[in-house]
């Protein structure tokens, strides 16, 4: 019976790469001209020849399985078919090594299966564009591809009963996880135990339990004690932010190792493996320089290095940023793509959203191709709606490529002036019946001409950069990314999203696909996850969530009881204030003088957040000229991260003064300034996206699609802004503070359905 099982292509990538780590830019066929090529090559054969031929074998209890390209019967000849573009000559090396390899492997099960004495094997690689095959061909005798089948079995295998030993010492391990603290928060362990429960059961759980209560040690312990019982490969545990990667790491440092608090600093005693993802451009060593043997050291014989590092990355176990990178600089290889290769073999890997929603994710795409049960864990789940937005958005300025066409090389002097023509006839289009000084055009259909003058372009620059590797420009390079990006959403477009055209001038236009329902690419992602937690202080209303995620049917809502009472925080609702637009000047004084009774009657820190940096500067330079004496400081517009730190730096125990912030801005969420360092919050806003072009279309499709054009537009989002932002006033059972809503649509009850209901606003004053 087989004790393991792989993959031949998981197989050849884990014993048959050598060489440099080669990452230069080189145009690759899209996946689907790769599966077009495939069917190009078996359509050249003959009747007899049999394509994607299903394969295995079993080696000592490994049993290896895979689909060969093509076999030619007759003549005893196995096909591994590869598309490329440009020349031939300028692929790396450690790719050529891994092909030779898959069908050597490939060619060890058919002789075994056919009882073959010989086997002829062929690379074909088919470049794209012009459909000529190079032929690779060796002949090969059974006995030394089974040789060689065995030589690689015998070095997996090794792996692979080492993984197999930590998975049942891991499981051992989690099936007696305790709780690291003697008892649960309030309201912790309820949120455990749903936790748990949508483990169980393969379900996706929306739980919207209040900060401080112990969010993520409460998501990570129940979902880390379901791991073995539902035979979870792995758990992700993904962030919007990096502080809420720290949060994740602390607390799996908790579960852990109970008795120590840096974990970075010793290999864990337990059998958990813990991978911190970080973006490659934090992770390089060497910024600017290529990602290929010849340019980076680190690059320079990777492959050859890579086993070692990754067998001393996994007796480390802990594997943060810093642990990460001190194994990968210890065996001198890249630590961004170190961290890469361990994604197949950690139990928890901490990362950006992007890792599994992309439409490039790596985790996600490592989960399919190797049929993973991944328990997900979604940090600051209400801000998934606008990261998936821009997941799936693009934009194409006119001006940067007709800058680029200025000085662009002669072969792709056409297609840049095609795209030139169709963009002039598109503007020209779109303004000929607008008035004039319209800036914001929804387009009613995919500009068809426009889109495919696009496509030309890409590949012709796809075909240059082939033909001219040394003459590459980053500009020329992200040209080519946006247009590729561009054109294939344009393939997937439809009612989710919207086509636009804004123009600011003179050959100055931007061409936008905007994502407005992320649903229809994340139904996907949430399919091939074994169960989802999405978690968040505020996650009202459920439907909002079902609607724009596109959760599976079965989803379940939980609101996790507060363990804060409506006594600890003073709300307070000025209804004689409108903070309309129109209303501005007007709210200037009244909100001056709502900030300086509230300090004068109780000093302290407080934060006063406001719908814009110009709303902000008004009211804050008013109040710095009636109220000299008391201490203000103000978020300003593009703040550094160390200038970030400073701001909160100012809200020390006991201190006093009022900081100016922009609501749904660095301030306004994640940050934890308990009991003294904020004892209240003013807020001048609903927190109401603006009213513009964009968002008057978006509420338009909102209305068609879910018939809740201004509450998916308007009403929610800024509602989740405000609650947010409160919540940075309360932030553990003994705090107390204030909070003043400055606007008289804080009284309407549709409103206050969208409040906290611990709160108890009922109890609370209106004036």
């Amino acid at each position: 019976m087989s004790r393991y099982r792989v993959a031949v292509r998981t197989l050849c990538d884990f014993t048959a790469r050598e060489g440099d780590l080669d990452h230069r830019f080189t145009p690759a066929p899209s996946a689907q001209e790769g599966i077009e090529g495939h069917v190009l090559v078996a359509s050249r054969r003959g009747e007899d020849y049999l394509a994607e031929l299903p394969l295995s074998g079993e080696h000592q209890g490994l049993r290896v399985v895979g689909r060969a390209d093509g076999f030619d019967p007759s003549a005893s000849r196995v096909e591994e078919v590869k598309t490329y573009r440009g020349n031939l000559d300028r692929m790396a090396a450690n790719q050529r090594a891994l092909h030779w390899a898959q069908v050597k492997i490939y060619g060890a099960l058919l002789c075994a299966e056919r009882r073959l004495e010989r086997v002829t094997l062929v690379l074909v690689y088919l470049e794209i564009t012009s459909g000529q095959e190079t032929l690779l061909t060796q002949e090969a005798s059974a006995a030394d591809l089974q040789a060689f089948f065995a030589d690689q079995c015998q070095r997996f295998l090794a792996w692979a009963e080492q993984e197999s030993a930590h998975r049942q010492r891991r499981d051992e391990w989690l099936a007696s996880l305790t709780f690291p603290y003697p008892d649960f928060r309030a309201g912790q362990r309820a949120l455990a135990e749903d936790v748990y429960k949508a483990a169980s059961t393969g379900r996706c759980l929306l739980a919207q339990a209040p900060t401080g209560i112990g969010k993520t040690l409460g998501t990570l312990f129940p979902m880390l004690s379901a791991m073995p019982r539902q035979q979870l490969d792995k758990v992700a545990f993904l962030t919007m932010k990096t502080p809420g990667r720290r949060l994740a790491l602390d607390a799996l440092a908790r579960l852990s190792i109970p008795i120590s608090p840096s974990p970075a600093s010793s290999s864990p005693a337990v059998p958990l493996r813990v991978l911190e993802l970080v973006a490659r451009q934090k992770a390089c060593e060497y910024p600017g320089t290529a990602c290929q043997g010849d340019a980076c050291p680190l690059a320079a014989g990777f492959y050859d290095r890579l086993p070692a590092a990754r067998q001393a990355a996994v007796a480390r176990r802990w594997l943060d940023r810093d642990g990460l990178r001190e194994v990968a600089l210890d065996h001198q290889v890249c630590p961004y793509y170190l961290g890469q290769e361990l994604a197949r073999w950690a139990d928890v890997v901490v990362g950006d959203v992007n890792h599994w929603f992309d439409s490039h994710a790596l985790l996600h795409g490592l989960a399919k191709a190797n049929d993973w049960r991944v328990g997900l864990l979604v940090d600051e789940a209400h801000n998934l709606v606008e990261r998936a937005r821009g997941m799936y958005s693009a934009e194409l300025s006119q001006q940067r490529l007709s800058r680029l066409r200025r000085r662009s090389p002669a072969a792709l002097a056409k297609p840049l002036a095609r795209v030139g023509r169709q963009w002039q006839a598109l503007t020209k289009e779109v303004t000929t019946d607008a008035v004039a000084s319209q800036r914001y055009h929804l387009l009613d259909a995919l500009p068809s001409k426009l889109v495919a003058a696009l496509q030309t372009l890409a590949g012709a620059i796809t075909d240059y950069l082939v033909e001219h590797p040394d003459a590459s420009s980053v500009e020329l390079q992200e040209l080519l990314f946006e247009t590729l990006a561009f054109c294939r959403l344009a393939e997937r477009f439809g009612d989710h999203s919207l086509c636009d055209l804004a123009i600011y001038g003179r050959g100055d236009a931007v061409l936008g696909l905007r994502n407005i329902i992320p649903a229809d690419f994340l139904a996907s992602r949430f399919k091939a996850a074994h169960s989802a937690v999405l978690f968040s202080a505020t996650l009202t209303p459920f439907h909002y969530y079902r609607d724009l995620l596109g959760l599976p049917e079965n989803s379940v809502w939980r609101e996790v009881a507060s363990p804060f009472a409506a006594r600890q925080l003073d709300v307070r609702i000025r209804a004689d204030i409108s903070t309309r637009f129109h209303h501005r000047e007007a709210s200037i004084v009244p909100i001056v003088s709502t900030l300086v009774d509230q300090y004068q009657r109780q000093p302290g820190h407080y934060l006063a957040f406001f719908s814009s940096f110009a709303y902000l500067e008004q009211v804050m330079t008013q109040f710095q000229h009636a109220h000299p004496d008391v201490p203000t400081f103000a978020q300003t517009r593009g703040m550094q991260e160390a200038e970030r730190d400073a701001f909160l730096a100012r809200f020390t125990p006991g201190g006093k003064g009022i900081g100016f912030a922009v609501l749904g801005g660095a301030f306004a969420e994640g940050i934890d300034l308990p009991g003294e360092r904020l004892i209240g919050a003013f807020i001048a806003t609903l927190g109401l996206p603006p009213f513009n072009d964009v968002n008057e279309a978006l509420k338009a499709r909102m209305n068609t699609r879910f018939g809740q054009g201004d509450d998916y537009t308007y009403q929610i989002p800024g509602m989740i802004k405000v609650v947010q932002a409160a919540g940075r006033v309360i932030r553990t059972p003994e705090d107390k503070g204030v909070v003043i809503l400055m606007d008289d649509r804080f009284a309407q009850p549709k409103v206050r359905a969208l409040l906290p209901r611990w709160w108890g606003l009922g109890n609370h004053s209106t004036s």
